[in-house]
């Protein structure tokens, strides 16, 4: 049996997420900026309002009470993430690059899934995400 190989170079286009609301992105600025304690209860309206809002989730996973909160906000952001480049013609594989600012919602996302899955011991997770984000931009070191 034989297959094709494509030795033009020419590979799937890179992804790029569209342009963020500048809206979400100056209220989130703004959530950010509250004392300690009011902080993460601020994003989390942010994203309770905006649950498709990528860098949101990526927030609330930073701003995690422990790390099993963080790896769920994590991981919920990273399937939204899926979904929104699925949604905008992303067919599995191709460069999804941190150089691309939308993007980096995403990839914050599984990279924090990446490393609170070590954290929990679920170290087969943790090596897929690693592997996943080399392969979606292996220029970037995260």
């Amino acid at each position: 049996m034989s297959a094709n190989v494509n030795l033009s170079g020419v590979g799937p286009a890179d992804m790029c997420l569209p342009e963020v609301d500048k809206r979400l992105t100056e209220a989130l600025d703004a959530a950010l900026q509250q004392n300690d304690r009011d902080r993460r209860a601020s994003v989390v309206q942010l994203v309770a309002a905006n649950p498709t809002y990528l860098e949101g989730w990526a927030w609330l996973g930073a701003l995690g009470r422990d790390t099993l909160d963080s790896y769920m906000a994590f991981r919920v952001g990273y399937h939204r993430g899926l979904d929104a480049l699925r949604g905008n013609g992303w067919k599995g594989s191709g460069y999804v690059r941190w150089s691309h600012v939308p993007n980096r919602g995403f990839l914050k996302c599984l990279n924090g899934l990446a490393k609170t899955s070590r954290l929990i011991g679920d170290n087969a997770e943790a090596d897929r995400c690693e592997q996943f984000l080399l392969q979606l931009d292996p220029s970037h070191s995260f």
